[in-house]
């Protein structure tokens, strides 16, 4: 019976350790909050341009570069990046606009993100998932 403990304990040391030198994914980096804060990690976003993006996506980037009118009355709101898919900023910083899904009636799952500095970002899955949209 003391071997067996002797073993698992063995198996807990070499899982600790590998736990610890285990490196981050290639895709993330990590973002420091401060001193004492906790990091978070935060995902690299795939890029999707202007081009590739459906019609009533570009057709929302328009309404957005005139400042409207919107479809909607939540266009424009503001975005809170809560569940932080996004580069964390204060809040804010990001607003978010409704891109027209065909066949349905209501705002449906699709968005644009756009930030202050001019950045701007797409969903096709409500925020789920982001591509930065380029040029």
């Amino acid at each position: 019976m003391k071997k067996i403990i002797n073993i698992f304990k063995y198996l807990g040391i070499l899982w600790a350790v590998a736990l610890m030198l285990a490196p981050l994914p290639a895709s993330a980096q990590r973002q420091d909050a401060g001193a004492g804060a906790p990091q978070r990690i935060q995902i690299a976003l795939a890029d999707v341009s202007v081009k590739d993006l459906p019609s009533e996506a570009r057709d929302t980037l328009k309404q957005i570069e005139k400042g409207g009118p919107y479809a909607f009355d939540r266009d424009g709101i503001v975005f809170g990046n809560f569940e932080k898919r996004l580069p964390i900023k204060e809040r804010g910083y990001y607003n978010e606009f409704t891109v027209k899904t065909p066949g349905v009636k209501h705002r449906g799952a699709r968005r644009i993100v756009t930030g202050k500095s001019g950045e701007k970002y797409y969903s096709d899955d409500h925020y789920k998932t982001f591509k930065r949209i380029v040029p």
